[in-house]
């Protein structure tokens, strides 16, 4: 159903509904608002959305954006209780698409609402931190004119100014000689520091290695006074040794009468995913186009060679090595078909028909079908199913019989003769909110050089591999909503994880 018939059928509950929670569980001064004024708020922001979901038109929302700020800055808002507000949006209108679209016009719609979203609390909290940095920069100067008359006003204004940075999500912190001189929670949260841990940190203490040459050189520029970029994007450093994407605006001040360096920080790790998702996703529409012009164009004559060379074979001129020449013939042909029916349903979109389904009891008719190959091999299966009762998942049963296939024949292929491999099913956590499948095998396990591109279409460490196993594991996986994960298994081997979206039921 097209997104817009969506939303103009559910508008009024969309609104109602996230009036109602305005009202009841973001913050008191929301619910102190009288609910008149929510709705007429509430509505704008539904059909200045709507306008960036449907029609990729951003005017309303800028118009938007402009109006509420005003409104919620006089109310005495703090920044984060109108960035939560918009969250709810998504809360809200997640269980409708959910329930109303499938497969790719679902992930589509996903990452439009993202898009939307993103640039929506973005464009806020801009425009919400310069209308108050321009009021806090004017009430200054007045300040700095009569400061012995106007202490008191002062002092207030300070406290304002603290507790917007102490509310706000993003990061503020100043740099001075070198060093964190100060830094509000949300910084201090971002680096994963107590502040007084932050406190006097080397600022290249805080950035990881991989961009430490480039923002030294910004920060060195700028204290030099030589130009340097104001917003650059890099690689903060977690307490915890993480790389994380960070956004930073600087720029350079005086602090307690000395230069220093005051900068914004800003986590763009969903950003960063947003867009990766989406050049991924255009690359594998360009790819899906080339493989199908390809296959329909190999297809024909490889049918007539096969053909030709069948009736060939029956010639009872043909003995010894010459009919073997022939067999091996119609052999890699047959081959040959096989790799462009799998590159014909790598290329085709996904149609999912869903209905409650058993995870082990699809693992084991997957065990069932391989077993023949499993014997052959003298390879060691080891199914761990709990004991307790796992949540019946809302699945494609064919598909997912078809990408858990693959899976072991990767395991089997790489084990050869002999090994082992281990089969289980668990919830993980206490939230039951997911359930995931690990696969694991014995064999040599996939280099580390390998291991970021096992799920691209086409790559295979195997000599007769199509690269297109895992590739199709991973569209189907993200078809249910779920994700696939490949890790190097302890002391030797690989395991390959199916997380799936845990739903009602149980089986």
């Amino acid at each position: 159903m097209p997104l817009a018939s969506i939303l103009e059928r559910r508008r009024d509950t969309i609104v109602k509904e996230w009036v109602r929670r305005l009202h009841e569980s973001v913050s008191e001064r929301y619910r102190k608002r009288p609910l008149d004024e929510l709705f007429i708020t509430v509505s704008r922001a539904n059909e200045a959305s709507y306008a960036v979901l449907v029609d990729n038109d951003y005017t309303l929302i800028d118009d938007h954006i402009k109006w509420i700020t005003g409104i919620r800055l006089e109310g005495g808002f703090s920044l984060s209780e109108v960035q939560n507000a918009y969250e709810l949006y998504r809360e809200i209108l997640l269980p409708i698409l959910l329930k109303e679209l499938r497969g790719q016009e679902l992930l589509n719609t996903m990452q439009k609402l993202n898009q939307c979203l993103f640039y929506t609390i973005t464009r806020f909290s801009n425009y919400f931190q310069s209308l108050h940095e321009e009021q806090i920069r004017t009430h200054a100067s007045s300040l700095q004119r009569e400061v012995e008359e106007r202490t008191k006003e002062l002092a207030e204004s300070e406290a304002k100014y603290r507790l917007l940075v102490e509310e706000i999500n993003d990061g503020y912190f100043v740099n001075q000689n070198g060093r964190i001189v100060f830094a509000n929670q949300a910084f201090c949260d971002l680096h994963g520091y107590t502040p007084q841990e932050m406190f006097g940190k080397a600022y290249t203490d805080i950035v990881a290695p991989r961009s430490l040459t480039s923002v030294q050189r910004l920060y060195e520029k700028r204290v030099a006074g030589e130009d340097s970029k104001d917003l650059y994007i890099y690689f903060r450093r977690h307490k915890n040794g993480n790389a994380l994407p960070t956004e930073n605006k600087v720029k350079g001040v005086l602090y307690q009468g000395e230069y220093a360096v005051a900068g914004i920080c800003r986590d763009i790790t969903e950003r960063v995913e947003i867009e990766k998702r989406i050049r991924e996703a255009e690359r594998f529409a360009h790819i899906g186009k080339l493989t199908t012009s390809l296959a329909h164009e190999i297809r024909n004559p490889l049918s007539s060679v096969k053909m030709n060379s069948q009736i060939l074979l029956k010639n009872t001129g043909f003995r010894g090595n010459d009919k073997r020449r022939m067999e091996i013939v119609v052999n890699e042909i047959s081959r040959l078909e096989r790799i462009l029916d799998e590159m014909l349903t790598f290329a085709k979109p996904i149609t999912l028909h869903t209905q409650r389904a058993s995870i082990t009891e699809i693992i084991d008719s997957c065990l069932e079908t391989m077993d023949v190959h499993i014997r052959e091999r003298e390879i060691e299966v080891k199914a761990n199913h709990p004991r307790r009762r796992l949540p019946r998942l809302l699945l494609d049963r064919e598909k997912m019989e078809q990408a858990i296939i693959n899976v072991l024949i990767n395991s089997i292929d790489a084990l050869g003769k002999g090994g082992k491999i281990e089969i289980s099913a668990r919830v993980p956590g206490e939230n039951r909110k997911s359930l995931r499948v690990e696969i694991s095998d014995s064999g040599p396990g996939i280099s580390s050089e390998d291991l970021p591109y096992v799920f691209d279409p086409f790559f295979s460490s195997k000599k007769k591999g199509t690269g297109l196993g895992l590739a199709n594991v991973k569209k189907i996986m993200e078809a249910h909503g779920g994700s696939v994960e490949v890790s190097a298994r302890k002391p030797g081997g690989t395991v390959l994880s199916l997380t799936f979206p845990a739903k009602e039921g149980t089986g």
